[in-house]
């Protein structure tokens, strides 16, 4: 953190010729449970985890956004009276969506010099646009101090990748980046946006991501058919169920009784999202309990669903998985994220954390010819800020 605090200040330098007065930060995330469970109205557990988004920035005294990506070493400008899609930077969409947001929701901006710098992996399912998209929108409240709640400046990120950048996400990615609390997972009704922080001690266990190293990108894979099927599923229960808005409002006794009358297909989609909105209830109980086992054998059942009934795995994930099942100190391991590549996540006990990471890296190696990356990951705080007046 110290150092790329030191050399996001000095990029900072470099590029305007002043110091920032404000930095914060903004975390990645992992979902525990909830694999496509939030744009079905749903329940989530997510958890902000110890990488991020860095976010420097001081106010101009005109109407210019200037904005540098230390990870792109580059910078692009552009005025709040006609914030545009850039087709050339692609990753100045995030901070551009989130300017225009805020304007659309009322909130009265000024021009900012901003450096960012991110440590949350691209393309690996942990979220590395939700943490710009928070990291950007938290520094702009911080630089001019506006009232705005945790959960309304989630949404204002939402709203960004929904409307601006073109990705059709759930609330949880920015919900949990702004709203985490260290040593807690997040509980999140996505309907309702009422949320339980619920005890995850990390001097017990761990956390460990696993990268594939297969990157997909969610614009261009199945997710937005996964969200019709779902619609599509929730239309036809809806004839036999009553009040059925979305697949959240189906019970499990309710769906076994029906769902030898849908399609194929979609049943199977059905099934996933009914019984995963189960598994993220029954969370909470094994939570409390400091019941780890329990949880862990949550994440083995959620793997085998998303792969089996929702299909959002692929061989890279499942070989991860099957290797890091099998590896010490694990009590469990899914896919995390979107899926069709990026991570895994495993449940594995502090004392093994280290051979866990040896022999997972070696297995996969092995049998993929492809070195993985392994983040041990904690629960953190969410948007917070880093320093004043530096």
């Amino acid at each position: 953190m110290t150092e790329r605090f030191a050399r996001l200040k000095d990029d900072f330098r470099k590029i305007f010729g002043t110091n920032p007065s404000v930095v914060v930060k903004a975390p990645g995330r992992v979902e525990l449970l909830g694999n496509h469970t939030d744009y079905n109205e749903g329940f989530v557990l997510p958890a902000a985890i110890n990488v991020d988004v860095m976010a420097a920035g001081e106010l101009r005294d005109d109407e210019i956004i200037a904005v540098y990506s230390a990870n792109f070493d580059t910078k692009v400008e552009f005025p709040l009276s006609n914030v545009e899609y850039d087709t050339v930077n692609k990753w100045s969409n995030y901070p551009r969506g989130v300017i225009q947001a805020l304007q659309d929701t009322g909130a009265r901006l000024q021009g900012a010099n901003i450096a960012i710098h991110g440590n949350v992996p691209i393309g690996s399912g942990l979220s590395s646009s939700a943490a710009i998209e928070m990291a950007i929108g938290f520094l702009m409240q911080t630089l001019l101090g506006f009232e705005m709640s945790g959960k309304d400046m989630a949404l204002i990120g939402q709203r960004a990748e929904n409307k601006f950048v073109g990705v059709n996400t759930g609330i949880m990615d920015q919900f949990v980046s702004r709203l985490g609390k260290k040593d807690h997972a997040l509980f999140l009704d996505c309907r309702t946006l009422e949320y339980e922080h619920l005890p995850l001690n990390t001097s017990e266990v761990k956390i460990v991501v696993c990268d594939t190293m297969k990157r997909r990108g969610l614009v261009d894979s199945e997710y937005d058919l996964r969200r019709s099927q779902c619609e599509e599923a929730s239309r036809l229960l809806g004839q036999w169920i009553p009040n059925v808005h979305a697949l959240r409002d189906v019970s499990a006794a309710a769906f076994e009784a029906h769902k030898d009358k849908l399609p194929e297909v979609i049943r199977k989609r059905a099934e996933h999202v009914i019984y995963e909105n189960e598994r993220v209830l029954k969370s909470r109980e094994v939570l409390r309990a400091n019941d780890y086992e329990a949880f862990g054998r949550l994440f083995d059942e959620s793997h085998n669903s998303s792969r089996d009934l929702y299909e959002v795995s692929c061989e890279e994930l499942d070989k991860m998985v099957e290797i890091c099942r099998k590896s010490p100190g694990a009590m469990g391991a899914r896919l995390t994220g979107a899926g069709f590549g990026g991570c895994t996540i495993s449940l594995v006990k502090n004392d093994f954390v280290e051979a866990f990471q040896k022999a997972v890296k070696t297995d996969y190696e092995k049998n993929t010819g492809v070195s993985p990356s392994i983040y041990v990951c904690t629960a953190e705080d969410g948007a917070s800020v880093v320093a004043n007046d530096t």
